[in-house]
């Protein structure tokens, strides 16, 4: 996950092990990374912490937790808030994304849709091979999530990141041979969603493509 000025990174490791956990790295030059941190015993724990994703103004980190304690089972969403998005050490104590997102199935890799113009925010997120949305309702709790019916398919479909604007998105499916990054458009962000279109072999290779991220520039896809 990139912050939006492209200073910090997020990722999920198990260095040294045998957890995984997420680590940042800041930017110290046009192409170089500085030495990677953890996030620390606020946000990680003794489970494994997983795919973590920022909102767009950088206050909200969402993540990916498995069987951590006060979950609602297997993998869950969970949420942390920071008041200082230059502090990339400074998240709170993270709390469930609730019943609307989680359940006893496996719920991960959420992207959030801060949908500013048109409504009410959204988090996207994949389900036991399925992408779904949630809404955020005016008490701050998300919404009943509902499957994502355009995009999904009968293979696996998962590990979606909606570009900023709510009219673009890049996921991973393996309805090619193997998992490939695919995207899918949408004119508006009350329309349908398109036919997924694959990325082709420029971005996509004979081995496993997954867990895309579109930066806030729109220009670039790690």
């Amino acid at each position: 996950a990139l912050s939006k000025d492209g200073q910090s990174l997020y990722f999920y490791s198990r260095r040294p092990g045998p957890d995984f956990d997420i680590w940042v790295s800041q930017r110290i030059g046009e192409e170089e990374w500085g030495v990677p941190v953890n996030l620390g015993p606020v946000v990680n724990s003794t489970s494994f912490e997983l795919a973590p994703s920022l909102s767009r103004d950088g206050h909200w980190l969402f993540f990916t937790s498995v069987s951590r304690p006060g979950g609602h089972g297997g993998r869950d969403i969970w949420i942390s808030y920071r008041q200082d998005v230059h502090d990339d050490l400074a998240w709170q104590t993270p709390i469930n994304a609730g019943p609307g997102v989680n359940s006893i199935r496996d719920e991960s890799d959420a992207s959030f849709f801060e949908n500013d113009d048109a409504g009410a925010p959204e988090l996207f997120f994949s389900r036991s091979g399925d992408i779904y949305v949630s809404r955020l309702l005016p008490d701050g709790t998300f919404g009943t999530a509902l499957p994502v019916s355009e995009i999904n398919s009968t293979d696996v479909d998962s590990e979606i990141s909606l570009r900023f604007d709510g009219v673009e998105a890049f996921f991973s499916s393996s309805r090619s041979v193997g998992f490939d990054l695919w995207t899918v458009t949408r004119q508006m962000v009350f329309d349908p969603w398109s036919a997924a279109t694959n990325l082709g072999p420029l971005v996509n290779s004979a081995a496993t493509d997954q867990e895309p991220e579109i930066a806030s520039d729109r220009e670039t896809l790690y």
